[in-house]
């Protein structure tokens, strides 16, 4: 690696979310000098990083990243640019307008910010999504795009995120601005919001077997996610900024397809109610993505450009779920 991250400034645009509040974490871990988190709060809550409140070396900038000013202003001076702004499949479902706006002029305004303030490298927030739907076999970076059988927020999400990857290779090809597109799977953790369709999943799973209820299955239970706790991802962003390795697509999870039953069956004997049945329900959800009984993702890549793989596994991912769970959520009266 060419890069550390001590003593360094970065920018997290979408900064009050999940992984960007983790992402926080693991650059003050590792001696960065100053992060700017930058939100709108129309997704992200202040809750997620209150932990942060009295940290000197973080700086919360309420702004848009439809609002090109705002990222000039929040990017000038600083090292890198973790790009997470952006609507997930819930939201955009919602809200299609604003949802392509965020995820496709938003990142090329925070790309031409990077541009005019000579930011050396973004790492952008993408998506298994791009590969659309899972057709069997291994996938791998090189896998197009298939978006037959898909519903049509889920289409829209992927192919934003395609086009998000796009502008940072033209960037990079144009102007010199590096960048590592990062592809999550289904993230999953402490501080876990309720945009994602999949890895909300996890959270209501545990939730549900925490207040004693039966977990509830859409389904015949067969769909698989490759769950990664946001821990690593968060990890894997910094190797990305660091790495030597630059200008590439990159899949980030753990190669390990689980169940929908697996996942219920966890939860359950986490908690000690092994003895317990899912309750399977038909499949009524309004928004989901591509289900499939494989996904096979290829994570090589990652080990061998950024050095990283994952971790946690789910088991232990959902253990660490579970007691923030209860330290941080009300029961329901």
């Amino acid at each position: 690696m060419s890069e550390t991250i001590e003593g360094k400034s970065y920018l997290i645009t979408g900064g009050a979310s999940l992984v960007g509040s983790h992402i926080c974490d693991v650059l003050l871990q590792a001696g960065a000098r100053e992060i700017r988190l930058l939100d709108n709060f129309s997704l992200g809550t202040p809750a997620t990083i209150a932990h942060l409140e009295n940290e000197p070396r973080v700086t919360r900038i309420r702004g848009d990243v439809l609002r090109l000013v705002d990222l000039l202003e929040a990017s000038e001076g600083v090292d890198g640019v973790f790009a997470l702004a952006g609507f997930l499949t819930l939201p955009m479902s919602k809200d299609p307008l604003t949802g392509l706006s965020v995820n496709v002029i938003g990142m090329l305004n925070t790309l031409e910010a990077c541009r005019f303030n000579q930011v050396r490298r973004v790492i952008f927030s993408s998506s298994i999504a791009v590969y659309g739907t899972p057709g069997g076999g291994v996938l791998d970076e090189d896998r197009g795009y298939v978006s037959c059988d898909l519903q049509p927020a889920s289409k829209l999400y992927g192919a934003s995120k395609l086009i998000g990857e796009s502008l940072c290779a033209q960037y990079a090809k144009q102007y010199g601005v590096q960048f590592n597109a990062l592809r999550f799977s289904s993230v999953y953790g402490a501080r876990q919001h309720a945009r994602a369709v999949n890895a909300v999943f996890v959270a209501k799973i545990c939730d549900q077997v925490a207040r004693g209820e039966a977990p509830v299955i859409f389904g015949d239970g067969e769909e698989v996610h490759d769950y990664v706790y946001v821990s690593d991802v968060a990890r894997a962003c910094m190797l990305a900024m660091v790495s030597d390795a630059h200008d590439l697509s990159i899949n980030i999870g753990t190669g390990v397809d689980t169940t929908s039953t697996e996942v219920a069956r966890m939860a359950l004997r986490l908690s000690g109610k092994a003895d317990v049945e899912p309750v399977y329900q038909a499949d009524t959800r309004a928004v989901k993505s591509a289900a499939a009984t494989a996904l096979q993702i290829d994570v090589k890549r990652a080990e061998s450009t950024i050095g990283w793989r994952a971790d946690v596994p789910l088991e232990e991912g959902m253990r660490r779920l579970m007691e923030w769970q209860k330290a941080n959520i009300a029961p329901a009266s």
